[in-house]
């Protein structure tokens, strides 16, 4: 019984570490969007100008075009969780240069 508590007690902390490291807004767009995005337009840096029409939609309109996917972008932008697409988008608005 003691094995199964210490096991679970684990398990679960393993769970809250991943989920707070999916919470790195730079980490998840260096994983999941770096890839595209600097190389192809939108950048992050360079291409402020094209960025402006987006970022005037707001954050919770970018967060839910990337959870849809869009063009050549599959849904979520190849993150694994919707708290990962906004931490990547907070990243990214907050970077955009």
């Amino acid at each position: 019984m003691k094995l199964a508590i210490i096991t679970i007690t684990s398990f679960a902390a393993l769970l809250i570490v991943g989920q707070a490291s999916a919470a790195d807004g730079k980490a998840v767009y260096d994983k999941s969007c770096a890839g595209c995005h600097s190389m192809m337009s939108p950048k992050l840096t360079g291409d402020k100008a094209k960025w402006e029409p987006l970022l005037k939609q707001g954050k919770d309109a970018l967060v839910a075009t990337v959870i849809k996917g869009k063009g050549i972008m599959p849904p979520k932008g190849g993150a694994k969780t919707d708290a990962e697409v906004k931490a990547a988008v907070d990243y990214l608005v907050a970077n955009i240069k």
